[in-house]
């Protein structure tokens, strides 16, 4: 895990095997306070970023799973970055 920056944001970096991707990224949208989720493959490359807010989270969940669910289909090895802000998480 790694974090960054100040201003109440962090970043946080975990790896992830493909196929537990999506649980990842589900288990960290449920803990409520990402702003910004950032997947890459293992070459650093980024995939897919996707800023995150309290009102939009509802309705970009299932088309950001759907993605997730197919990145996650071709790559091996990822890993998903997160700006958090602070001040809880479940």
């Amino acid at each position: 895990m790694e974090t960054g920056r100040g201003d109440d944001l962090r970043w946080e970096e975990f790896q992830v095997k493909g196929e537990q991707l999506l649980a990842k990224v589900k288990d960290l949208v449920h803990q409520g306070n990402i702003r910004r989720l950032v997947i890459a493959n293992d070459d650093g490359r980024t995939l897919v970023e996707v800023p995150l807010t309290v009102g939009v989270v509802g309705a970009l969940l299932l088309p950001v799973a759907a993605a997730i669910a197919a990145i996650a289909t071709v790559v091996t090895d990822c890993t998903v970055r997160v700006e958090r802000t602070d001040g809880g998480g479940a």
